[in-house]
């Protein structure tokens, strides 16, 4: 039997107010490198019908846009029958900063960000939908209110800073910023070993591992479907078998710095999707195992932690940093591990 088809539950308006140093191009270029997914020939199709319009009139699809014109954009919000909306729940925000424009949030390891099959509660999105009681909250286009207010994701068991846009115009100029890789975030990481070299940048294309979809590695020969992906990394402290790591991501693919580090044999401390949840690096010694369980017990999820986030804010001009200290369950870790170390290397000085 096929499914419904969705039906318009209703029409909301985006504007894109173009920046005053943006060159002359056709409409519908400029809106698919702003808008991402949608095709140009929807693009074209719209601003035939007048869904698209600038400064509130209809123009031509090869209409030049000028620095300060206003483009208003008619989005349709599916709900396929039988599919209710997102539900408002009462659930705790860790909410670090927030104007009548945008919050910035920490999100605790464990949170799933939006709802998707086998997690249609307890999310962020959840969170956001009852805090903000509104039912304007912007998406991003091509987004269902699955995903309202958000700009960007972190994985479900990392934690961590995260913005979030209260304004379809905040969402606008912030996604560009992600865009143009202006918004620098900055995270930390407890991975196995210690890279050699201890700094370094890995530029590797990502996609779908095909033995098993919810994984993702990397291609030496990409193809038109595999993302590139940049992650620069630092070793900040080495502890024989483990390192404290900062990365900062050039781009942002799912799972990427994951499946990056894994990628040159370094895989996260507890990262059961990626082999960092066994003992891959250390001794034989059952007192060494007894140890690294123990570690392994304190933090059981991936040792990522997104540390900071830097961006323009959208109304003020202004640019503002934020930055959250590493938690509980990833200190508690880092800290037995650096017992370990120090005790490990008196018995190497005393031998």
């Amino acid at each position: 039997m096929l499914k419904p088809k969705p039906q318009i539950d209703h029409i909301e308006t985006q504007t894109i107010t173009v920046d005053p140093g943006q060159q002359p191009i056709r409409i519908d270029k400029f809106l698919s490198i702003r808008l991402g997914k949608i095709s140009r020939n929807r693009l074209q199709n719209g601003i035939k019908k007048g869904t698209i319009l600038v400064d509130g009139e209809q123009v031509k699809v090869n209409h030049l846009i000028n620095p300060g014109e206003v483009i208003s954009i008619e989005v349709p919000r599916y709900r396929p029958e039988g599919e209710e909306y997102v539900i408002p729940q009462d659930i705790p925000l860790d909410i670090r900063y927030e104007d009548d424009y945008l919050m910035v949030i920490h999100k605790p390891a464990g949170m799933v960000v939006h709802p998707a099959p086998g997690h249609r509660d307890g999310t962020l999105v959840n969170a956001l939908k009852f805090y903000l009681d509104r039912e304007d909250i912007p998406t991003l286009p091509g987004n269902d209110e699955n995903r309202v207010g958000l700009v960007h994701r972190i994985d479900k068991d990392t934690s961590g800073l995260m913005l979030v846009a209260k304004t379809e115009n905040t969402m606008t100029h912030l996604a560009k910023q992600f865009f143009d890789h202006s918004i620098d975030r900055i995270y930390q990481a407890v991975c196995w070993g210690e890279p050699d070299p201890p700094a370094g940048t890995i530029d590797a294309h990502l996609g779908r591992d095909q033995n098993n979809r919810q994984k993702y590695r990397v291609f030496e020969e990409p193809e038109d479907n595999h993302k590139h992906a940049i992650t620069h990394y630092q070793t900040l402290e080495g502890l024989y078998y483990v390192s404290l790591l900062q990365l900062k991501l050039e781009t942002g693919r799912t799972h990427q710095i994951r499946v990056h580090m894994q990628s040159i044999g370094h895989p996260l401390f507890s990262d059961s999707r990626y082999g960092g949840d066994r003992i891959v690096k250390g001794t034989i010694y059952s007192k060494y195992r007894i140890f690294a369980e123990r570690c392994f017990e304190a933090c059981p999820r991936q040792a990522l932690h997104a540390k900071s986030i830097a961006f323009t804010h959208p109304e003020t001009g202004e640019r503002m940093t934020f930055v959250s200290d590493l938690p509980d369950d990833m200190q508690t870790m880092l800290d037995r591990w650096r017992n370990y170390a120090t005790s490990k290397r008196q018995n190497d000085t005393l031998s």
